[in-house]
């Protein structure tokens, strides 16, 4: 099994991300998101698992443990496979997923593509329970609406996705117990921090 890679970006191309490690490059399936934060020519750190089948091993990376986490729960639904699993993550974060299947709320996925209203259900009646150990949105630190939303806005502006750029700001507010009251300048930088190096538009292209 491999758990986790550590290398450089050699190139990203759609929802494939190349990464170079020990002079071995390791295709690996990520969601659109995650390969937008990548840039080609820096390190690049991921929680993998590795999908063995008869015509092939494939190699799926993820941001955190949690994103892994809720993914191998997710393979363990009927009718969810890897792909499908990760089409869930594209379009939900962990925090997310939990707080649907703690509302029994099925029609968030039932938004994902490929997956139908049985299936939807199966996911919250299968995973009930078993998240307990993720943060769901609502439990997480925020700063001021106006204020996170500017910064939201600004990322986006240089290149990170919407989702990608939200879940930074939280991050922040739950980092920084004084980020509610802090300018947009100083939340800005400290989210920044927090992501790295702006994606590069068509990278790996």
């Amino acid at each position: 099994m491999i758990s986790s890679i550590r290398g450089r970006v050699l190139a990203v191309s759609g929802a494939t991300a190349h990464i170079e490690v020990g002079g071995v490059g390791y295709a690996v399936l990520v969601t659109p998101e995650h390969a937008l934060t990548m840039v080609v020519g820096h390190e690049s750190f991921l929680h993998t698992t590795l999908i063995v089948r008869e015509d092939a091993m494939t190699l799926f990376g993820f941001e955190s443990v949690e994103h892994r986490e809720v993914f191998d729960l997710l393979l363990g639904v009927a009718g969810v496979g890897p792909k499908s699993a990760l089409g869930v993550l594209s379009h939900l974060g962990p925090g997310q997923i939990a707080a649907a299947v703690a509302a029994d709320d099925d029609a968030s996925f039932r938004k994902v593509s490929g997956i139908g209203p049985k299936t939807a259900k199966l996911i919250v009646v299968s995973l009930a329970g078993k998240l307990l150990g993720i943060t769901q949105p609502e439990a997480r630190a925020t700063v001021a609406t106006s204020a996170g939303a500017d910064v939201v806005s600004a990322l986006v502006g240089l290149g990170w996705p919407e989702r990608v750029a939200a879940s930074a700001v939280d991050d922040v507010a739950a980092a920084h117990p004084d980020a509610a009251t802090a300018p947009v300048q100083t939340l800005l930088r400290l989210a920044l921090a927090q992501l790295g190096p702006a994606p590069r538009n068509g990278a790996g292209s």
